[in-house]
Order: structure tokens, then sequence, then C-alpha cells
């Protein structure tokens, strides 16, 4: 498996492991009724932000991730970042390499931390994952996810100082 940057031609696989991931319901808040269109506008975001893919021996996508300042202006030196892996790919380890990548990117940027601002807290797979790589749990939201399996649940605010 390799990291590289995104292009455009990725879209086309990208675009079935993002719409599966948010039609289940469970980790992401954008609207279900989004069209591709409007995903790639939502994720294949322009700089200072960076997108990335994960990809096997044969080039296929197996994950991708966008990362970048978190807010702009005065706030531009905490990152954030947003991740998803395919189906057939969870457990092989692809979250934790994109999740390093990401990190070590904004290391070389200068970012002085990061943040990421809604974590559902029953996806715990994420939470152990981030918790692991040295992110702490600074607060969290109750309710504030409507969870298709389990109702309202919090979204936790995580953080990780560089």
């Amino acid at each position: 498996m390799r990291i590289r940057e995104a292009e455009a031609a990725d879209w086309a696989a990208i675009w079935p492991i993002w719409k599966g991931i948010v039609d289940d319901g469970e980790t992401y808040a954008y609207p279900d009724t989004a069209t591709s269109e409007q995903a790639r506008g939502w994720w294949l975001e322009g700089p200072p932000s960076r997108v990335v893919v994960a990809v096997d021996d044969d080039t296929s996508v197996l994950g991708t991730a966008k990362m970048g300042p978190n807010r702009p202006g005065r706030g531009n030196h905490v990152g954030t970042a947003s991740f998803m892996v395919g189906p057939a790919a969870r457990g092989l380890g692809v979250g934790r390499a994109l999740a390093e990548d990401m990190i070590a990117w904004h290391r070389q940027h200068g970012f002085r931390a990061i943040q990421f601002n809604a974590v559902v807290e029953t996806n715990t797979a994420a939470v152990r994952l981030w918790q692991d790589l040295g992110f702490t749990i600074i607060g969290t939201v109750p309710r504030a996810f409507r969870s298709r399996r389990h109702g309202d649940v919090g979204l936790h605010v995580m953080y990780l100082p560089l």
C-alpha cells in the first residue's frame, strides 16, 4: 500500500466509498441526499488543504483523507482532517497509515496541533485509533449527532499537540 496525492480522476473510486459511509449514517453528518458533484466539492478541497488516497499494488483506492487548517486566519496554525476507508480495506491498517501520513504532513507544514471537531463517540474504532496516536478527548458535545443505529450520540472534540 502507498499513499499519494489524490487526482481528479480518483473521484470515481472515492465516490462509492464516500457515499457508502455517509449513507451508513454512523460517522459523518454530510446530507444523505448529496450528489456526487456536491460531495466532490466538499472532499476534494484545494490548497491550503491536501487530499490523499491510499492505494494497493494494483492502484485500487482503499481509502482517502483530507487535511488542512481547522480554521482560516488566526486559527490556521491548528490543523484538522477527515478519513474514509472502503469496506473491503477496513482492519488492514489503511486508516492508521493515512493518519500517520496526516500527522507527518501537519508537522512538516508547521502546524502546532491537530483538532478533530466531531468524532462520533460510538465510532469506537476511530476513537481508539486517535487515542493510540496520542489524541485526547478534550470535550464531548452531548447528543450532537443523529446516529442511524444508536439515536442521538455525542461528538468528541479530540486534540493532538505537535
